[in-house]
């Protein structure tokens, strides 16, 4: 179709590295729906006739239901999704399939059947981001009484309520939402009518297609809407930050179900068996969450080296930003297929939990905390506390058994109320703090989570 200039035909070995239909045939529906849209532009300019736009329809018609139907081969000599539809159509229609061309270039055309093809499949994770977010919001309401150990370092520090757990969980999604959404704003312009890289001397309607076709407003420069992936670059920098949190809650998850903690119970259903061990039960869909975590990163590192030595406008490099865009958006869709069904079968045995209290010095900050109120300054009270910690741990005693005596030997004029504070669930109760784990704040978070999810519903 652009051969005129050229005197030999393209050697194969060319043909078949310089091609992108593994790729992009995916985009085969998006493209359609750019090329009609811009078809109907032409005949209200009347660039093309009436006629004309409607064979284009009825083509492109016959064309979807040869593809639905598996009847359309493409062919790698056309290069890609784009050519082989037009080329298809112009056999299909003539004449008028090869006026569809008209005021575009391949390089607005691209740019905009990716931007539609973006904002869907945004589409499509966002609600499968609301579903994970549900499942989360559904386990700290059904575990928000359930108390557990809290970590830094892996080391065990405070009990929390299970429910805060989850819902640091959400808070983590919920950043990502708006990282979502600001990607899907990105993609939301139009570059149809750009042209080449110049925009075009035809009288082109370019308010008319952004509208046919659901964008809220247009590329601003033509040399940058054809030139420009950065909305390809957000998208992935979304995924590769979601995929992280994703990894850091699997990687808990697959900690807290295992035999040296314990307290977490896996569903059976997503989990595997061990080809040799009969005892075993792995966590393989989670480590794969994890596993996967890496190739997301590295699409986003790939669209940046892509990106960071082009000249203006359109380099070829740039078919290349669907590689890593495809394969994380296929990460996304398997990873969110799986993930909420498995957070809403995740349960907690709270006794296993509160086994892992037994020595009591997770309470040791609320008591440090208690000697503040009674006018000791906090660096003593840590001191002294310290002090008491050491000795139970030389004594093997725990802190849920020690007498009034043996506190105020350490810790010096204590009263009775002490002992009542020397209590799991008081301890989780009493941080009240806006944003901490007492119950009632974890209820707090449920509800506005409950309000943010409404709100996208």
């Amino acid at each position: 179709m652009w051969k005129g200039r050229f005197s030999q035909e393209t050697d194969r070995k060319v043909q078949a590295f310089s091609q992108s239909l593994d790729l992009d045939w995916r985009l085969a529906r998006w493209d359609i729906r750019g090329s009609l849209a811009h078809a109907e532009m032409l005949a209200k300019q009347d660039l093309i006739s009436q006629e004309e736009l409607k064979a284009i329809r009825s083509g492109f018609q016959e064309i979807m239901d040869e593809i639905e139907r598996g009847d359309f081969t493409p062919d790698e000599s056309l290069e890609d999704v784009h050519m082989n539809l037009e080329h298809r159509l112009t056999e299909k229609i003539g004449d008028a399939g090869a006026r569809l061309h008209t005021g575009r270039s391949r390089n607005d055309q691209v740019g905009t059947t990716m931007r539609l093809y973006v904002k869907d499949v945004l589409c499509q994770v966002k609600a499968g981001m609301v579903d994970l977010m549900d499942a989360l919001l559904n386990r700290a309401e059904s575990h928000r009484e359930t108390i557990v150990p809290g970590y830094t370092h892996l080391q065990q520090a405070q009990p929390v309520s299970m429910g805060h757990l989850w819902m640091a969980y959400f808070q983590s999604f919920s950043r990502d939402l708006k990282r979502l959404e600001f990607a899907m704003d990105e993609a939301d312009e139009c570059p149809l009518g750009c042209g080449a890289l110049a925009g075009s001397t035809l009288p082109l309607d370019r308010e008319y297609t952004a509208e046919a076709l659901g964008f809220s407003r247009l590329c601003e420069n033509s040399m940058d809407g054809v030139g420009q992936r950065d909305y390809i670059f957000d998208a992935l920098s979304f995924s590769a930050m979601f995929a992280v949190h994703c990894s850091r809650m699997a990687e808990d998850l697959i900690i807290y179900s295992s035999a040296e903690f314990g307290w977490l119970k896996l569903p059976d259903a997503f989990c595997t068996g061990s080809s040799m061990m009969p005892q075993k039960k792995n966590p393989d869909v989670l480590e794969l969450v994890r596993g996967r975590t890496g190739q997301m990163i590295g699409y986003l590192v790939d669209i940046l080296v892509t990106l960071k030595g082009l000249p203006m406008t359109y380099d070829r490099d740039l078919q290349e930003d669907k590689r890593g865009l495809f394969s994380s958006f296929d990460v996304l869709s398997h990873v969110l297929g799986v993930l909420p069904s498995l957070v809403r079968a995740i349960e907690v045995d709270a006794d296993r939990a509160a086994e892992s209290f037994a020595d009591g010095l997770a309470l040791a900050t609320d008591i440090a905390e208690y000697l503040v109120t009674r006018g000791v300054p906090f660096r003593e009270a840590h001191h002294r506390v310290g002090s008491l910690v050491g000795w139970c741990v030389r004594e093997d005693k725990s802190l849920f058994d020690l007498t009034l005596e043996e506190f105020e030997d350490f810790l010096g004029d204590v009263d009775e109320k002490l002992l009542s504070l020397v209590d799991l669930e008081a301890a989780v109760a009493r941080r009240d703090t806006l944003g901490g784990t007492g119950f009632r704040q974890v209820s707090r978070q449920i509800e506005r989570g409950r309000d943010l999810l409404s709100r996208l519903s």
